[in-house]
């Protein structure tokens, strides 16, 4: 009787956790911005989130196959750094619905900010702040139609 009872808190304990990690990895894919001038992927690494920028309207320089470098940074080391594929989402943790503790680059303007994102109706709301969250501005993104014809 013991043994059954063990076995059914195991397989209880089990699947809690592995609906935990769907739940978490829900965000992972690509990712169309509001504007629908930018396309990021976010992947997993470890325990971590991150986000690479996989397309934009102005990527690439005139020749179409050169990618623009990240000019804007605020960090001159890296303004000669290409921007396609550049994470632009860095080090988010998965807790209770809110993947948070990360930040958010904007290659436009060169800053980072503190960001926290959550899937709200199958949107991405992404919240970047300075100091508090409250103090953000949110940002809904969206899946890339499946036949969509972007890079």
């Amino acid at each position: 009787m013991y043994q059954i009872i063990i076995l059914l808190l195991f397989t209880l304990f089990s699947n809690a956790a592995n609906a935990q990690t769907q739940s978490a990895d829900e965000i992972l894919g690509e990712w169309l911005s509001e504007e629908k001038d930018s396309r990021i992927e976010i992947y997993k690494v470890g325990s971590e989130y991150f986000g690479k920028l996989l397309w934009s309207e102005n990527l690439f320089e005139s020749d179409g196959v050169t990618s623009r470098k990240d000019v804007q940074n605020t960090n001159e080391k890296l303004r000669t750094r290409n921007l396609h594929n550049v994470n632009i989402l860095h080090d988010f943790v998965y807790e209770d619905g809110l993947w948070d503790n990360g930040k958010m680059y904007d290659p436009k303007s060169g800053k980072t900010y503190n960001c926290l994102l959550k899937i709200r109706k199958k949107l991405l709301e992404v919240r970047s702040y300075i100091g508090i969250p409250l103090l953000g501005r949110s940002t809904y993104w969206e899946r890339p139609a499946k036949n969509s014809a972007q890079q």
